[in-house]
C-alpha cells in the first residue's frame, strides 16, 4: 500500500462539478492499493498517517500531528501511484483490482475515523478534480510492504 500524503491549509475534490469532499487544516491523502495488499497494511498505514508529526509546534518545528492541530483528512484513491514507468506510457497492471482496492480503501478511511478523525474522500474510480493549498508545502511518501 502507498500513499502520497500532504500537508494542507485546505483541500477539496470535485466529480461533476460538486464538491464530493473538503476540509480544512489537515492532510490529503492519495492512497493506492497492491494487488496483495492485506487489511493488516490499511491498519498500518492508517496509524503511521494519523501519526505524522509534520505540523509545526510553537517552534516552528515539525513536531505535532494530526491530533495535536484538530486536522482532518481528505482521502482520494489512486491506482497511478502503482505505475510501471520503465517506458513513457505508463502501465497500471501493478495496481489491485477494484474488487480488492475498493475494500481496503475503505478500511484504510474506517481506520482513520475510528482514530477519532473527520474523513472525506473522493469516490474510487470516479474522474476527480483534486484541489489543495499545499502548506509548506510538506509531502511525504508513506510505502507499507505485504
Amino acid at each position: 500500500m502507498r500513499a502520497v500524503v500532504t500537508r494542507v491549509k485546505n483541500a477539496s475534490v470535485v466529480i461533476d462539478g460538486k464538491v464530493n469532499g473538503a476540509i480544512d487544516q489537515g492532510l490529503l491523502v492519495l492512497l493506492g492499493v497492491g494487488p496483495d495488499d492485506t487489511e493488516a497494511q490499511a491498519e498500518k498505514m492508517a496509524d503511521k498517517v494519523c501519526g505524522l508529526r509534520i505540523f509545526e509546534d510553537e517552534n516552528e518545528k515539525m513536531n505535532l500531528n494530526l491530533a495535536a492541530v484538530g486536522g482532518s483528512l481528505l482521502v482520494v484513491s489512486q491506482f497511478t501511484l502503482y505505475a510501471d514507468t520503465r517506458s513513457r506510457r505508463p502501465g497500471f497492471s501493478g495496481a489491485a483490482a477494484p474488487a480488492v482496492a475498493i475494500p481496503l480503501y475503505e478500511k484504510f478511511m474506517a481506520e482513520c475515523a475510528g482514530r477519532g478523525f473527520r474523513v472525506e474522500h473522493g469516490e474510487f474510480g470516479a474522474d476527480m478534480q483534486v484541489f489543495s493549498q499545499n502548506d509548506g508545502p510538506v509531502t511525504i511518501l508513506l510505502e507499507v510492504a505485504p
